[in-house]
């Protein structure tokens, strides 16, 4: 397993799983931070390592020009993992398009070509790389349901929570307007922001929630709606609705934008609402702080959702029979 990071979430959630998939089934596997830059050294640096490994997966790696003939003609077999638009650049300023560097798109594309299995982590991501991969699947972002404990008695019903990186705060604004009115229809509504930065919204009660993750799951866990609020772009399509996953691992309804994987995540009415604008939004969210009980209702059906399609042990289960396929060859 190659990745720029392997201490990141990504890597965590979407490979470490599916290397004790693999130990478990015999497999021995080594997990390999990959530098940026010395392009091409890095790779000549690994002939040996390549040249014995069955397989080498990258993750979120897209490699560089001078680096597709060696790196092929070293491997057996070459896995693509990605779960985010890796062939644009985040954009900078909420609202703003991303950035499309055609070398990113070019070096993406490639990446995909030259690898005989690309494992993407939505349909549009799927979409994208089967315009050059030989062979696309999806692999969702799967979430531990083990760690998500239903904590009824100390659930608060008034309690809206988010997660996320501080670079993803921005997002919050989409619905700061909405958040506004609604507390004074319910003036016991907090918004518990779990994250290493927050808000400063002095028109909505604001719970500051450093992010741990021992406490993680309790956090969610303990509060009663969790929210995802995205824009609609090329760059959002990317994104692989990990949120929505983990609110609804740990019971909660959700409302989220009606913007790529979200769709594919959240059955709306039955795990939760997706909204297209603030009404939508306003809508959804008065609906379960009006109705806790539905509320409930709804956040169970998340958890067995995720138990059936999203959870870790499902998942990373598909990702190692996929790898196990690719290195067995044709029939």
């Amino acid at each position: 397993f190659w990745s720029y990071d392997a201490e990141e979430p990504s890597f965590r959630h979407r490979m470490l799983h599916v290397r004790d998939q693999l130990a478990d089934r015999g497999w021995r596997c080594h997990v390999e931070t990959l530098p940026k830059g010395r392009y091409l050294r890095r790779i000549l640096d690994r002939r040996q390592q390549l040249k014995t490994a069955d397989v080498v997966i990258l993750h979120r790696i897209k490699l560089t020009p001078i680096e597709f003939l060696p790196l092929r003609s070293l491997c057996r077999y070459l896995a693509f993992d990605v779960d985010d638009a890796i062939y644009y650049r985040r954009p900078r300023q909420l609202g703003q398009a991303p950035d499309k560097s055609w070398f990113r798109q070019y070096k993406f594309a490639r990446t995909c070509a030259i690898s005989d299995l690309v494992m993407a982590g939505n349909h549009c991501l799927a979409d994208r790389a089967a315009r050059s991969a030989p062979w696309v699947e999806i692999v969702p972002t799967p979430v531990d349901l083990s760690a998500y404990e239903v904590l009824e008695v100390s659930r608060s019903p008034e309690t809206l929570v988010w997660i996320g990186l501080p670079e993803n705060l921005p997002y919050l604004e989409l619905v700061r307007d909405t958040l506004s009115r609604l507390s004074r229809n319910h003036p016991a509504m907090t918004l518990r922001v779990v994250s290493a930065e927050f808000p400063d919204w002095p028109e909505v009660t604001i719970e500051r929630t450093p992010w741990s993750a021992t406490t993680e799951a309790a956090d969610l866990a303990t509060a009663g709606i969790g929210i995802m609020p995205l824009t609609d772009d090329e760059w959002t399509h990317g994104k692989c609705a990990f949120k929505l996953l983990q609110y609804m691992a740990a019971a909660l309804p959700c409302v989220g934008s009606a913007v790529g994987a979200n769709l594919e995540v959240v059955v709306e009415g039955q795990t939760g609402f997706l909204a297209a604008d603030p009404a939508a939004w306003a809508s959804g969210l008065g609906t379960l702080l009006a109705d806790p009980a539905r509320a409930a209702t709804m956040g169970q059906a998340g958890r067995d959702r995720v138990r059936s399609h999203y959870d870790t042990r499902v998942v990373s289960s598909r990702a190692a029979d996929l790898l196990e396929k690719l290195v067995a060859g044709p029939l």
